[in-house]
């Protein structure tokens, strides 16, 4: 397809990269040229130095035979500009813009079609999602939903005394007493897809899938106890943070948050009455001692330097505080931090490039295209949701008899409301969802793009 992506920042660089090893051909523009040498030298785009919302700058790109427009520049009135301009030259080009400001937010998802976008993403709301689904249910690294939450892949660290160390796969059921599979370990910085006899070892970071009551009961049976999060501090007062806080109020967390900046601070307590706002630089030690951080149940580190946001993450895990997340502005180096004590790891960059990912994958597809897509082993898998359809074979025929492709795993099949850790005897018919784990490397765009021919 013919993508024209306006904005070489983080996300626009990221959406980019992406698209491009993909196979899409990608043009990219943006104000600052040495910006777009750069990304030229790495990745195989036509780069253009100029302005997104420009008519002559669109026209030059060649928009009117392009497929897919992604405005992803810093501000959001730009973005909204270029959408509309777009559109008016190619009525038919798909438009998807990144918003962030709050004071936008709203507005640009309910009139939408105004603004002549296709698709509205927001990093920083998306983050803010993620992060209140790991504080609802506190025990794992991450958690990636399918099937309007059905089912669920979640993220564990083996430690020394786990009660999975030294567990063979094929006897995982007898220790955990649950029906849940081990689709993917991340060993020493290499992706394994494991089978039965692999033996689970300390340092593992695995991947598991079942429904979300097997998976909360395998913790219990395993000896992982995690309380419900009550009160929970935000280091940092920026969007994500604004974002978030409205979240943990839906969930009745208490919820303090730390900004240096003293004008931020005011506007949050403006916005954010039932959160507690604390001017103070959280970079200073002994701000974290004098708030006692060892007394809430969650940090979550959402300044805007993934350096502060590291270390603050490690004194909390040296403090004992029972949940900390951290969030990566760049994620980029992600692999490397596996081995730091910072806890969970979100990438508002990543989410928002795999949500316009699965919408560029769903116009290619058109009929059985994915209806979600989740980056798991620090990318180099995917764990993707299908729907059973018409066009969809090897309908009602056992799981033993079918061939798919190398690295390709099903992992669950849910029938109505009734999801199935699936093995040999198992099927998938019309209606049922079925979600798949692949490496990377394969292009799946549909179900049937996971059989061999």
């Amino acid at each position: 397809m013919r993508i024209l992506v306006a904005g070489a920042g983080k996300v626009g660089r990221a959406i980019t990269r992406e698209l491009a090893e993909e196979g899409h051909d990608i043009t990219l523009i943006d104000m600052n040229k040495k910006v777009l040498d750069d990304v030229m030298s790495k990745y195989d785009v036509i780069t253009l130095n100029g302005n997104g919302a420009s008519m002559i700058t669109l026209r030059e790109a060649g928009i009117e035979n392009i497929d897919v427009f992604i405005a992803a520049t810093n501000a959001d009135e730009v973005n909204l500009l270029s959408c509309i301009t777009a559109k008016a030259l190619n009525p038919n080009v798909h438009t998807i813009a990144r918003i962030r400001d709050p004071e936008y937010v709203e507005q640009a998802y309910t009139m939408q079609n105004v603004f002549s976008m296709s698709l509205v993403v927001n990093p920083e709301r998306q983050a803010a999602s993620e992060i209140a689904r790991l504080l609802k249910y506190p025990g794992f690294l991450k958690r990636e939903a399918f099937a309007k939450a059905k089912v669920e892949i979640v993220e564990l660290k083996i430690g020394r005394h786990s009660q999975l160390n030294q567990v063979p796969l094929n006897r995982l059921s007898q220790k955990t007493r649950c029906q849940v599979l081990v689709c993917a370990v991340i060993r020493d910085g290499v992706s394994i897809m494991p089978d039965g006899s692999f033996v689970l070892q300390e340092g593992d970071r695995i991947f598991v899938t079942g429904a979300p009551d097997q998976l909360h009961d395998m913790l219990t049976h395993i000896g992982v106890i995690n309380m419900p999060v009550s009160h929970a501090v935000i280091m940092g007062g920026g969007r994500i943070s604004y974002y978030l806080a409205q979240e943990l109020q839906k969930l009745h967390i208490t919820t303090t948050i730390i900004e240096i900046d003293e004008e931020k601070c005011k506007r949050l307590s403006a916005t954010l009455p039932y959160a507690t706002i604390i001017n103070a630089d959280v970079s200073d030690r002994s701000v974290l001692e004098s708030e006692d951080i060892r007394d809430y149940d969650a940090v979550i580190s959402l300044t805007g330097l993934d350096e502060l946001n590291i270390v603050t993450s490690m004194y909390a895990q040296a403090q004992n505080v029972p949940q900390v997340i951290t969030k990566l502005g760049r994620g980029d180096e992600s692999s490397l931090l596996e081995s730091m004590p910072i806890g969970s790891v979100v990438c508002p960059k990543d989410l928002c490039t795999m949500h316009i990912v699965r919408y560029v994958r769903a116009m290619q597809a058109k009929k059985g295209a994915a209806k979600t897509i989740h980056r798991i082993a620090d990318g180099y898998a995917e764990a993707i949701e299908f729907e059973v359809t018409d066009e969809t074979r090897h309908t009602n025929e056992e799981l033993r008899t079918l061939k798919t492709k190398k690295n390709v795993l099903i992992v669950s099949i849910i029938h109505g409301s009734q999801p199935e850790i699936p093995n040999g005897s198992s099927s998938f018919r019309k209606g049922d969802t079925v979600v798949v784990v692949t490496s990377k490397d394969n292009m799946i765009l549909q179900l049937n793009d996971i059989f061999e021919e």
